[in-house]
């Protein structure tokens, strides 16, 4: 049910088709993990059976090495093909492998003769070099024909490719995916994804890039590997909505009083840094430190919508301090009401 769940808030999140544009270098493992996501996740869930036959013949090719595989952006499949998540809810999925930047040490992306490789795309009659396929192909696919991206890198293990090597690709499709503005997270591919040093190179990514960064191994992935994967993406989805719930007894005072006063200023202080639901939680933070709050809580977090609701509770002696202060008698607790 989970799984269900997920699809359901990300199809609300993207007016009903979820179109995964899958970017990142060559030789990342991008055609693997596609190739994962719909065995797994979508395949299971294709009801007519040509279109799951057809899905089948038009996952991609993978391979280990240095030798490029994916030589033009292909969509996954040809048209999107819908499936069922349950009675009343359908959703179109298509996925997008592109041709990755090119690193130093991969092989294919230039003829015998020293020349560029030309290549084919769906956006023009005639052939292209396979850089600017790739520039092009990264630009066009995540603003045209994505509603969420995902970065495949690596740490270099799975195609005997140093991970410096890397590291300028990285960045440049990285940066393009910031300009467009469109949500996105980063897998990193690797053969050893519990192992120290990859964890390190994800802290170290996280704190470059400020997205989520998943270590796996893409021709390992499980069910919950991209259901988690697809979670986290979600958290990188605007803000439509944030709804603070005060204690309906501040509610009640004058706009102008000084504790009203406070915590509407703490609390707008703390909302307007909120970009993506991930932010949530560090305005959460933001609000506990004003004297006046004793708990700050998620009351809920619809994925789906982009709305968060929190509820915010005074420190104790607050509401007598102003009822005091209010009928002008000695209030100094329940006791002193009747």
């Amino acid at each position: 049910m989970e799984n269900l769940n997920i699809f359901q808030d990300i199809a609300e999140r993207t007016g009903g088709d979820i179109y995964l544009g899958v970017v990142g270098p060559v030789r990342t493992g991008k055609s693997t993990f596609i190739k994962r996501l719909m065995e797994l996740l979508v395949l299971p869930n294709i009801a007519d059976p040509n279109d799951k036959e057809r899905a089948v013949d038009e996952l991609p090719q993978s391979g280990a090495g240095r030798m490029i595989m994916t030589v033009e952006p292909k969509f996954i499949p040809q048209d999107a093909v819908e499936i069922a998540i349950r009675d009343g809810l359908k959703m179109k999925v298509r996925m997008v492998d592109c041709v990755g930047y090119t690193v130093d040490g991969a092989l294919g992306y230039e003829e015998e003769e020293g020349g560029p490789r030309m290549v084919r795309t769906p956006w023009f009659d005639e052939a292209i070099p396979f850089q600017e396929a790739a520039e092009l192909g990264t630009r066009k696919v995540i603003a045209d024909h994505s509603t969420l991206g995902i970065v495949v890198t690596t740490d270099g293990s799975v195609a005997d490719i140093p991970r410096d090597s890397y590291s300028e690709a990285e960045e440049r499709v990285i940066e393009e995916l910031k300009e467009l503005g469109k949500p996105y997270i980063i897998v990193l591919n690797t053969l050893y994804p519990d192992a120290y040093e990859s964890i390190e190179l994800v802290q170290s990514l996280e704190e470059k890039y400020d997205v989520p960064v998943l270590a796996i191994n893409c021709a390992e992935t499980t069910d919950d590997d991209l259901l988690n994967i697809l979670q986290e993406a979600l958290y990188e989805f605007p803000v439509q909505e944030i709804n603070v719930k005060l204690p309906l007894w501040v509610e009640e005072l004058e706009s102008a009083h000084w504790l009203r006063s406070d915590l509407e200023q703490v609390i707008n202080e703390a909302v307007t840094s909120v970009n993506r639901l991930r932010d949530i939680d560090h305005t959460i933070e933001k609000i506990r430190e004003n004297e006046f709050v004793a708990a700050a809580l998620l009351q809920e977090m619809n994925l789906g919508t982009g709305v968060a609701d929190i509820k915010v509770q005074a420190q104790d002696g607050l509401f007598f301090k102003v009822l005091e202060e209010v009928s002008g008698l000695p209030v100094s607790g329940e006791h002193d009401i009747l």
